[in-house]
């Protein structure tokens, strides 16, 4: 069984990380999900671990089990990580190699796997030239953008930064692991 890391950030579009979670579950994955602080903010832990029937980790200093290093011991067992949403701030710690929270550790854990990126986030923000030399520098490295879309926001406003539709993103996670088809 292949095993995807799904990364949930602090972003509206959280509680579709739900949907993403229950198809790769039920089409056989299993789903590791890491959550930030934010990401709690708008989805609860507890209905992703209904859904996955697996824990989710949320504090990087949370080490249930002493001989295991979580972060590094998740990064090792993933086939794909996936980080939907992702907000402005994830992209940004993982352009710079930040590490303080469970999230950005264990990007910093990842090696030679694919990794997705589905930014939500407002059209303004999403705009900003510091957020997209940050995308570019996630691409350079290997890792996948998975494009928003223009839609009406959650803040009202009319533009492109609303997530990926929920199955463009299945269908390109579990193309990418049918097929190995990943160039990063």
């Amino acid at each position: 069984m292949k095993t995807i890391l799904l990364g949930i950030t602090g972003s509206i579009a959280a509680y579709k990380a739900a949907e993403i979670a229950n198809c790769l579950t039920k089409d056989g994955y299993s789903v590791e999900t890491i959550m930030t602080k934010g990401g709690c903010a708008f989805i609860t832990p507890l209905t992703l671990q209904s859904l996955t029937k697996n824990r989710v980790y949320t504090d990087v200093f949370e080490e249930k089990y002493p001989r295991e290093v979580q972060h590094i011991s998740l990064a090792q067992k993933a086939d794909l990580m996936l980080v939907a949403p992702a907000s402005a701030d994830i992209i940004g710690k993982a352009a710079c190699g930040i590490a303080d929270d469970m999230l950005s550790t264990v990007l910093c854990a990842i090696s030679g796997i694919p990794v997705f990126f589905a930014p939500a986030m407002n059209t303004n923000m999403y705009g900003n030239p510091i957020v997209q030399e940050n995308m570019e520098r996630l691409r350079r490295v290997g890792y996948q953008i998975i494009e928003p879309r223009e839609a009406m926001l959650a803040c009202g406003d009319i533009g492109k930064g609303a997530m990926a539709d929920v199955g463009e993103i299945v269908t390109l996670v579990e193309k990418t692991l049918h097929t190995n088809s990943f160039d990063g």
